[in-house]
This record gives C-alpha cells, structure tokens and sequence, in this order.
C-alpha cells in the first residue's frame, strides 16, 4: 500500500520543477477511450483543515461504473457518500458533501488528484467528518495514487460534451463561469481581491496531462486579516502556517497580531510588511490562481465523469463551482437521453427513398409520414420526416399556429417501424402493420413547419408470431420531441386489396 502522512510532506516538499516524484510521473492520457482505477491500495493520513481532527484516507480500486465515493467507516452503518453534486451540503470556504447523518468535508483536493490523473473509479475510505489538508494542495494525494499505480480498464469512459456556450453567473459578487466547446478538458480561472499584494492573477490549464505538474503543487492562501474571524466561526480548526499561504495586505497591529497567534498556538507572529507571512516561498508567482484553478478542478468533478469542453472562470469560488457543476449535471442528464440519437446526415444517400418506401408501405397522400429510412439492421431502423408548411393537417392543427399532432408523430414512428418489419420478409408488399397498443406515450416540445424529425425504431424483444414490440423516440435536432412503446401486428393482405 502506497502510504503519504502530512509530516512527511512537509519534512519532503516536492516543488513542481525538480520533485522526484513529479520527474517520474508517467504520462496518464485523460481522454482516452477506456476508464481507469488504481492497481492497489493507497493510504493518506493528516489533519481535517476545518475539524481539526486527524484523518486516515485509504484509496481502494473500484470496478467499472462505480465512480468516486467516500466510506466514513468510523461510523456503524459505515455509510457511502457519492462524490456527485447531488450530496453537496455546504460550500462555506470548502465543499462538503453529506449522505444520510455521514459528512465529508474539504474534498475538491481530494476530487481534484483524482480528475487530474483520470482516474474514474476508486472507494475512498475515511475515518472522520474531513479529508486531511495535508500542504493545502492535491500534490500529495497525487503523489500517493502514483505510487500506487494507475490500472485502465475494460469500460469506456463516458464524457460530457460541451457542444453549446454555458454559464451561470452571480451578479452580487461578479463571479461567472462559463463553458465552451472544446475537443479536451481546458480550465482558465482568473481572481481579483483587490489586494495590493495579489493583484489580478491568471491561470490557465491547456491539457489536463499538466495537472499534475502545473497545478496539483498550488497551495490553498487565505488574507491575515482574515484568520481571526475564521477562527471564530469554528472553522480552520487545523489551519497552520504549513498548510496554507498567509497573504497580508495589510499591517495589523502588534495587539491583534498577539491575540491572533495564542488562537494559532504560536508564540507570536510579527509583520514587517506586505507580503507572504509565511516563510515558505511560492511554487509560482501566480499560485494563488492557480489554486482556485485547482478548487475549479475538483468541485467540477462532482459533475460525475470528465468534461469535453474549455472552462473560463472569473473569480471562481466553491459555491459559484458548485452551482455550475450542478447545471452541467442536468446537461450530463440530457445528453445521456440522446445518447442514443441517431446523426442525420443529408448528403449521404438514403438507404429507402420516398419511392422505395412506397413500394413496401400501403400508405399515400396524404398519410405517408416517412421521406427516407437512413440505418436499418435487425435491431432497429432510422426514419426521416421532413414537416413542411403544405403538410394538410396544418389547416385546422392549428390556423396561425401550426403545431405536428402528436398523434402523427406517433403514425410516423409506426410506419418507420414498419419497415423495420417488413424488411425481413421476402415480399413486403403482400404485408401490412396494424397498431394493437401504445404505452408511455410523452410528448416533450412542438413539432413545426421546417423541423426534421428524425424516428428511431428499436426492438424492444424479437418479432414472434407476428406481433412486433418497439420503443420510438422523435427527435428534433438535439431535443426529443416524443416518444412511445408501440405494439404492431403483421398480417397479410387479402388478395383483392394487395
């Protein structure tokens, strides 16, 4: 087992450019196709940044599909907490995620490793309400996973794909984030405290493969000024000069400083002037950013899989992070339901034209409802409905609002799943289709003079006797516009109506 404690790190600082671990990192491709878990067990141990108490976390590889979640396994039901934005409980200067009465505190850190070596899978065991702080950063958390080894498994790997711009913004405090399409994972954050000593800082990720080297190191800063009130609000009970940058912008006096030292345990604390209280120096003279890069990181992997798109934020936060995260959540959500949507492609030749179709449906003007059959296989066939303005129902359904019935659409998948069926019989034309039911049918956004529909007709079991049970789903570009289990008979015509 892989074993980091927050004393040896800070006894072995690992600075990004020189760091034998760093130098030795394998090069672990982000967006390959395949999922990926650990190949053995690997143990952090530290100090909870907000609780203050000590924190064992043991990293254990997980099988394809499980995900990241957290195990408080000093509790009796030793209760999971999905690492999803659904658990989210608090975003006050950390993230904390909640299932049940079991808290997990802190942990876009931790999230953070785990996204920047794309690792997908793992079972996070920990003994208590927070993950440990460690430096302040994601390094020895990376620094753990590495030496326990990245194992790819069998499972693609599911993506979000951001394909249109997305944001969300909070007007108060001016914070906005905002995604782009992008063929890779990109992140810009940019930070403005209006502090002499900061200034306006930027930082950029081009490829997630530089996390571990460009980002993981950056540690978490807070203001001097600052401290005493976290203090009294029973927070960063664990703070210490060694696990976190101390920014003064300003100079306290001698009195506050004293009083602020017996709160950290320390004999005293002096400043001079403006700067960096600590004696640590900068990994990189815009760490600060390049944390908030970080924090970026991590809260974005409560989305639940890696994103396919370029991130800008502007004076990110945990709470603004998590809002965005949740909004691409139900974006994840929505192109999981068009997962199975089929690609129309209007310069590629059809498979069944207007003609063909005729040959083997019955229907006419004006009730044929299928302009082309684009994919066809055993399983499940792909029809295309172009609505035009001179479609008869228009008249009546509705005059100055001309709106598809739903019953039509619900005709078109039919007679597209009927060339389906017809497809495997030796003489089509001798056969016709017959509804006997229609479950679960939903009608999700109007159908209007210039949309193609695009009907996808699956099987939902083999045909038997006749009878042919399908799911029909209509889209409308990246929308579904209905859908419905349809139930159809085949019977042979009679010969005077052939």
């Amino acid at each position: 087992m892989a074993a980091i404690s927050a004393n040896y790190f800070a006894q072995s600082p690992l600075p990004p450019a020189n760091s034998f671990i760093f130098a030795r990192m394998p090069t672990i491709l982000m967006y390959g196709s395949k999922q990926h878990t650990l190949q053995k067990s690997a143990r952090v141990s530290g100090i909870g940044l907000h609780t203050g108490k000590p924190a064992t976390m043991v990293f254990l590889p997980a099988p394809t599909g499980h995900g990241i979640k957290f195990q408080r396994v000093d509790l009796p039901d030793r209760t999971i907490v999905p690492a999803d934005v659904a658990y989210v409980a608090n975003t006050n200067r950390s993230t904390v995620l909640r299932a049940k009465d079991a808290q997990v505190g802190t942990v876009e850190h931790v999230l953070a490793a785990l996204t920047g070596l794309g690792i997908d899978n793992v079972l996070i065991e920990l003994d208590g309400p927070e993950t440990p702080i460690m430096d302040g950063s994601a390094a020895p958390f990376v620094c753990a996973l590495i030496e326990a080894g990245i194992q790819e498994q069998d499972a693609e790997r599911e993506y979000l794909e951001i394909l249109e711009p997305v944001s969300v913004r909070d007007e108060a405090t001016g914070s906005e984030i905002v995604a782009l399409p992008s063929d890779r994972f990109q992140a810009t954050a940019m930070i403005d405290f209006r502090s002499p000593v900061l200034g306006m800082q930027y930082a950029s990720l081009d490829d997630i493969e530089s996390f571990e080297r460009e980002i993981a190191p950056c540690r978490t800063f807070v203001f001097l000024h600052e401290l005493e009130q976290l203090l009294e609000h029973g927070l960063i009970k664990g703070g210490d000069l060694d696990n976190a940058i101390v920014i003064v912008d300003r100079v306290m006096d001698q009195s506050d400083l004293d009083r602020l030292a017996a709160k950290l345990n320390k004999p005293s604390v002096k400043v001079d002037r403006q700067g960096i209280l600590n004696t640590l120096s900068l990994h990189f003279s815009n760490e600060p950013a390049r944390h908030k890069l970080l924090d970026l990181v991590g809260d974005l992997a409560l989305v639940g899989c890696p994103i396919k798109g370029k991130i800008v934020a502007t004076k990110p936060g945990h709470t603004i992070n998590v809002q965005f995260a949740d909004k691409l959540k139900e974006l994840l959500k929505q192109q999981r339901k068009l997962a199975g949507a089929p690609r129309y492609d209007p310069n590629q030749p059809p498979l069944f034209d207007v003609t063909a179709i005729a040959r083997n449906l019955p229907h006419r003007f004006p009730f044929l409802l299928v302009d082309k059959i684009i994919e066809l296989n055993e399983q499940f066939v792909v029809g295309v409905k172009n609505v035009t303005i001179n479609e008869e129902f228009f008249q009546g359904h509705f005059p100055g609002n001309p709106v598809m019935p739903g019953v039509l659409q619900i005709e078109a998948m039919a007679q597209t799943g009927g060339m389906l069926v017809l497809s495997s019989l030796s003489d089509p034309e001798n056969w016709d289709t017959y509804f006997l039911k229609i479950d679960n049918a939903r009608f999700k956004a109007k159908v209007v003079p210039g949309d193609t529909l695009i009907l996808k007709l699956v099987l939902l079991s083999p045909i038997r006797r006749g009878l042919c049970h399908m799911k029909g789903t209509a889209y409308v570009g990246n929308k579904i516009a209905s859908e419905a289990e349809l139930l159809a008979q085949i019977i042979r015509r009679e010969p005077d109506r052939k």
